[in-house]
């Protein structure tokens, strides 16, 4: 390759790197041609870029932006699952089209921020609820504490009024 193609390559590499969220490494190997275009397809539908990257390219990707704990998880051939907005869209995007077609795809690991993730918790990322669900369950464990301290308050007025209700049925009659 041309010196000035590879840095090129390293530029558009690092400017993707500072972008994501989570990256994903997979180790294609076993993948034809037209699978991996698919592939690609699938991912790009979710809003994750999918690249095969030269390891030498990505590691000065990496030390330019200044997240070489990427190393980590770049061994071997390698392709990246570029994710820009929620963390858990990617992981499962890839986990989903895994299990749909049983292509021999393997997930390396991936890393969050400066957190180097091992594929078990790639694949954990991946069974979580969307973020609605999250942001909902987190709501109510939040008003749970409210709700509780509203029925501690409100029993001995209701006691009160009950023992009011049935002296005030008994005067009646």
């Amino acid at each position: 390759m041309l010196r000035e193609k590879k840095a090129q390559i390293v530029s558009n590499l690092a400017d993707d790197l500072s972008r994501t969220t989570i990256v994903i490494a997979t180790d294609y190997r076993g993948l034809l041609a037209k699978q991996m275009a698919e592939l690609r397809n699938a991912l790009a539908k979710a809003g994750v870029g999918y690249h095969v990257v030269k390891n030498t390219l990505a590691y000065r990707a990496a030390d330019q932006i200044g997240k070489p704990q990427l190393r980590d998880i770049i061994e071997g051939p390698v392709a990246l699952a570029f994710g820009y907005d929620d963390v858990v869209n990617v992981a499962k995007a890839l986990n989903q089209y895994i299990k749909s077609t049983t292509l021999p795809l393997e997930i390396k690991g991936g890393l969050l921020g400066d957190r180097i993730l091992p594929p078990e918790e790639v694949l954990k990322l991946a069974s979580l609820p969307p973020r609605e669900v999250l942001i909902a369950r987190l709501l109510g464990q939040l008003q749970a504490p409210v709700g509780s301290l509203h029925n501690l308050l409100s029993f001995p007025l209701r006691g009160l009024l009950n023992v009011l209700q049935s002296r005030a049925q008994a005067a009646s009659k």
